[in-house]
């Protein structure tokens, strides 16, 4: 089985659209480790602090718990895990990782068939993006773990993404049903003939089952997207802007731009077209949303 595909069979934990990319940013702190210090064992005690803040900032609003990957991702074929003593893995619970001086790393075959096929390599890391995030994310991801950029001509890089003839028809139908204005902001900007700033957002991620329709999807300015994909914002099924409270802000401008919105209702779409849909926003707030939010 190609590498590229094993990783699209990594086994997640998606019931009921919950998201787990856990595995896949132990993946991708792997591979940002391995591109810049070469192949070598990672031990628990020295990642567990990076990698917990790569879970709790990129997964879901919930807990993180390092273990839980380290250990399991053994079973894709894809990891190894090994104690200093060779005493069998201890588990995924921290502290007998830690105990044992647990190590792990990439199997050894498919750290060499990265390291020997570059466009190999940035089909491993765009799908393992692909598969977990909305494109948003894609940028901070690769920064965080010391991937380069999207931009091609960087070692391992793989080309910029073009925008798919889907992504351009939901921008289009966004913008005509906000009639050109972020939702939230009200913001609206051009450019000779062009609209600038703007972006269609999805609420339920596209590889979380969201379509590519009006119910999952708002007309933001290009900071409240960020915004919305990283868990600062969200809205209620009512249509009543979410502020977390995770968010800190001291600025003017912070408090305009974002604290003040908490309690706002959304800017609806023109007559006859449908808002987001009750099952994409609360998606959204249960996968997404840093809980708990500033109070209306």
């Amino acid at each position: 089985m190609e590498w590229v595909e094993r990783i699209t069979r990594i086994r997640r934990w998606t019931r009921g659209g919950e998201r787990d990319p856990n595995k896949s940013l132990l993946l991708l702190f792997a591979l940002g480790k391995m591109r810049r210090e070469g192949y070598a064992p990672l031990r628990f005690r020295d990642v567990e602090k990076p990698l917990s803040a790569l879970l709790t900032a990129f997964g879901p609003p919930k807990p993180a718990h390092p273990g839980v990957p380290f250990h399991h991702l053994a079973g894709d074929g894809l990891w190894e895990v090994m104690t200093a003593t060779g005493a069998p893995p201890p588990g995924p619970d921290p502290g007998a990782l830690r105990a044992h001086d647990t190590v792990g790393r990439l199997t050894p075959r498919f750290a060499e068939a990265l390291l020997g096929d570059r466009a190999m390599f940035a089909r491993a890391v765009g799908t393992l993006l692909d598969l977990n995030f909305e494109p948003s994310l894609h940028d901070d991801l690769r920064s965080e773990t010391g991937l380069p950029p999207g931009p091609a001509g960087t070692p391992y890089a793989d080309p910029p993404p073009g925008r798919s003839p889907a992504d351009m028809m939901l921008r289009q139908k966004t913008l005509v049903a906000y009639e050109c204005r972020c939702a939230f902001c009200g913001y609206e900007g051009w450019i000779g003939d062009s609209v600038v700033g703007l972006e269609a957002a999805r609420l339920r991620w596209r590889s979380f089952d969201g379509v590519d329709d009006l119910t999952n999807a708002l007309c933001l300015c290009t900071l409240h997207h960020r915004l919305l994909d990283r868990g600062v914002l969200s809205l209620t099924s009512g249509g009543v802007i979410l502020v977390s409270r995770h968010f800190v802000g001291a600025t003017p401008t912070a408090r305009t731009q974002v604290l003040a919105l908490a309690g706002r209702v959304v800017q609806r779409p023109l007559a006859g077209l449908p808002a987001p849909s009750p099952r994409n926003t609360d998606w959204h707030t249960r996968q997404v949303f840093r809980t708990p939010a500033h109070r209306l």
